[in-house]
């Protein structure tokens, strides 16, 4: 025989509705006054914005951004390329996969220093970031008119100050 018991809880008066109360108002304060959040939120509003206004290039906003930093780098290393994007290697590596994959760009290891690996655009890469340029001037342009693409750029610089702490 399987007896099933129920238990019923009552709140007192004045105890844990006051307590709740005051987390779901610290909840919120936290969420509204979050640098972290409301960066992230930020960026994903802005990437969501620039994305679909990319579509034509056939390129995402991270794929333009990852080779736009490729063709503008002074130093071809994957690891230089990780450090300045703030990207670890793994994450770099997976990314770069994709864009090998599609003939966008090429990575070998050095010939002085197996352990060196570097990157850079393959001509079909060039033309294809080449051609997104276009489509990226034109999002950033619209972009502009709804937002500050300098205010952005202070954050970035300013958050560089984080990584020092």
């Amino acid at each position: 025989m399987h007896i099933q018991m129920m238990y019923l809880h009552t709140l007192m008066p004045g105890t844990k509705q006051s307590v709740r109360k005051t987390l779901v108002a610290d909840a919120r304060a936290a969420v509204d006054a979050c640098a972290g959040w409301n960066a992230r939120l930020a960026a994903r509003r802005i990437t969501s914005f620039l994305n679909r206004r990319m579509q034509g290039s056939g390129l995402s906003l991270a794929q333009f951004s990852l080779m736009a930093q490729i063709a503008a780098a002074r130093d071809d290393t994957l690891s230089e390329l990780a450090q300045r994007i703030g990207l670890d290697q793994s994450t770099l590596s997976r990314n770069l996969q994709v864009l090998e994959s599609a003939g966008l760009v090429e990575i070998a290891a050095d010939e002085v220093d197996a352990r060196r690996r570097a990157v850079w655009l393959t001509e079909t890469g060039a033309l294809r970031l080449e051609a997104g340029l276009a489509d990226w001037k034109q999002a950033h342009g619209e972009l502009a008119k709804r937002l500050d693409p300098e205010a952005a750029r202070r954050l970035a610089l300013a958050a560089e100050a984080l990584e020092e702490g």
